[in-house]
């Protein structure tokens, strides 16, 4: 919480975090990666079942429906379709983006502003996701954990390591810099279209000890294709050590349960582990996060 905090880097009052490590330069020199204008998603759909690892699934239902029309019935000149949509998106099943407002420690948030921020009534006054609204739009580099180690995921309780990234920097012929989008690929989503939806309390992702790294090389976003802590974590007061330690000291942002199967194709084909990528969070005042559709383009 110390040796890597960012709390004053920026000035007192900021809340963008590591999004500062963005700028209009990186965009641009991100937007001349694209060679042939292939876009891949990175984000799974909306998964409306419930169980333990969504005990809380996303609501959709239709307000209104085309089923009481038919051609030459009559019926009112506006015919119309439209959807209700609700859901938590927090958790191990949803893709999406962390605010810095998401984890606090001893009653604070990332560069020391009072946890109190965040209310029942109102929720996160200060670091918000809405402070993103004009889109993550960067360099972003694939991790291809299972391809480095030759194995199809990696199981539940082991994690992206250190030696992890810097193999994947030697054999793929990238180096991390400030302001990328740093994703870790486990293959644990490969596993869960294979054999069903893991419990909470049993996960690959990212170690703690990526941290330090993270730090250093100034990523502005860490993500992988699960909920970005490996569990059971082996820490008696960190259950979430990558966010409580990443979100509250560094003010990192981060990108939970995405879909990385496609991305690992794409990079594959290409043996190109570099690419563009636009995140764009929905506009959500006051929001700790967001669901979204990460879109790398090559």
């Amino acid at each position: 919480m110390q040796t890597l905090s960012n709390w004053g880097r920026w000035g007192d009052d900021d809340e963008l975090g590591t999004l500062n490590h963005l700028s209009p330069e990186k965009t641009k020199a991100a937007a001349a990666l694209v060679q042939d204008g292939v876009t891949v998603t990175c984000s799974r759909p909306i998964d409306y079942t419930a169980g333990e690892h969504s005990p809380r699934p996303p609501q959709y239902f239709m307000v209104a429906s085309g089923e009481p029309y038919r051609p030459g019935d009559g019926g009112p000149d506006k015919q119309v379709a439209m959807d209700y949509f609700g859901l938590i998106f927090h958790g191990q099943s949803v893709t999406h983006l962390d605010s810095p407002a998401h984890f606090f420690w001893d009653g604070s948030m990332y560069n020391g502003h009072p946890s109190t921020l965040v209310t029942t009534r109102e929720g996160a006054l200060k670091e918000s996701i809405d402070i993103a609204h004009k889109g993550i739009v960067s360099r972003g580099v694939l991790v291809d954990v299972p391809m480095l180690r030759d194995v199809e995921w990696i199981e539940p309780g082991d994690g992206v390591t250190i030696a992890d990234i810097e193999a994947a920097e030697e054999r793929c012929g990238f180096k991390v810099e400030p302001g990328d989008v740093l994703l870790m690929r486990t293959g644990q989503y490969k596993k869960i279209l294979r054999d069903g939806p893991l419990p909470p309390t049993s996960s690959s992702g990212p170690l703690p000890e990526i941290l330090p790294f993270l730090h250093e090389r100034g990523v502005a976003v860490s993500g992988s294709d699960t909920g970005n802590d490996v569990q059971p974590t082996g820490y008696e007061r960190f259950e979430n050590p990558v966010h409580q330690v990443g979100i509250v000291a560094l003010g990192l942002w981060i990108l939970d349960n995405t879909n990385l199967e496609g991305l690992s194709a794409a990079c594959r084909q290409r043996n190109r582990w570099e690419f563009l990528i636009s995140i764009l969070p929905l506009r959500i005042p006051n929001g700790t996060g967001s669901p979204c559709n990460p879109v790398a383009v090559f």
